[in-house]
């Protein structure tokens, strides 16, 4: 059976960012992840999911940088200092909301200093991260995210085995996979032995599971068939009000 978890940046955000929670519960999600929740003070997003019985499951580092300045994104070149402080902000965070992933931005790179840049940072990040927490790598498609750096699942694959560390694994995201290989379930099943979380989206567009080319009966058969025991994050565009559009869970 699988276990459906909400992305409140992307659903019901027709919704102010606290009412989320309220929805998401009421159209029976259990858990729940926000990408860049440093806007709002932890207490605050600490009641909403108390006052609902949800489980935050992951957020994304790096957040904002409140200067104005650059962000340390994984692959920037002498981005040590940044990064890591982003990191320790990212890891507050967590701990406050009780999630389990931190999502852990490339940012734009290219080239083997990129690669060396996000081994060492990821490597320094997993020694420094406490129990019960985890870094995912995200693949993302270069048509949403030009530059990006991690942007194919064999560089993914490589830099998590350079690293070598159990708390750093990956992130899988039907839309990108999608987008990246052509075959979201064939993906799945390449990488299953390094995914740790899962998210989904049609494609094109991130859709609504059913909306686009992505074979969702296939996707949640291989996902059921695996060990997977995790949540599967809805992080699509709902077209319309979200609630209205979530047929594809039933």
């Amino acid at each position: 059976m699988l276990k459906f978890a909400a992305n409140l940046t992307h659903l019901w955000a027709e919704l102010p960012y606290l009412d989320r929670f309220d929805a998401a519960a009421e159209a029976g999600f259990g858990a729940v992840e926000v990408l860049q929740p440093y806007d709002v003070a932890a207490p605050e997003t600490q009641r909403a999911l108390r006052r609902n019985g949800l489980q935050m499951i992951l957020l994304d580092a790096p957040g904002p940088n409140y200067t104005g300045g650059a962000r340390g994104f994984a692959a920037t070149i002498n981005g040590e200092a940044r990064f890591d402080f982003d990191m320790r902000r990212a890891v507050r965070y967590a701990q406050a909301l009780g999630a389990t992933y931190i999502q852990v931005m490339s940012g734009p790179g290219a080239g083997d200093v990129a690669m060396a840049a996000m081994i060492a940072n990821l490597k320094r990040a997993s020694k420094q991260l406490p129990d019960g927490l985890c870094l995912t790598l995200e693949p993302l498609n270069t048509q949403d995210n030009p530059g990006c750096f991690l942007s194919r699942f064999d560089l993914a694959a490589e830099i998590i085995d350079a690293v070598g560390a159990p708390n750093v694994a990956l992130q899988y995201d039907s839309y990108h996979a999608q987008i990246i290989t052509g075959d979201a379930v064939a993906t799945f099943h390449d990488m299953r032995p390094l995914i740790r979380h899962i998210q989904i989206g049609d494609a094109p567009g991130r859709t609504a599971p059913g909306k686009g080319n992505v074979d969702f009966p296939a996707l949640f058969a291989a996902i059921e068939a695996s060990d997977y025991e995790g949540w599967v994050s809805a992080e699509y565009t709902p077209e319309g009000r979200t609630e209205t559009g979530l047929d594809w869970m039933r």
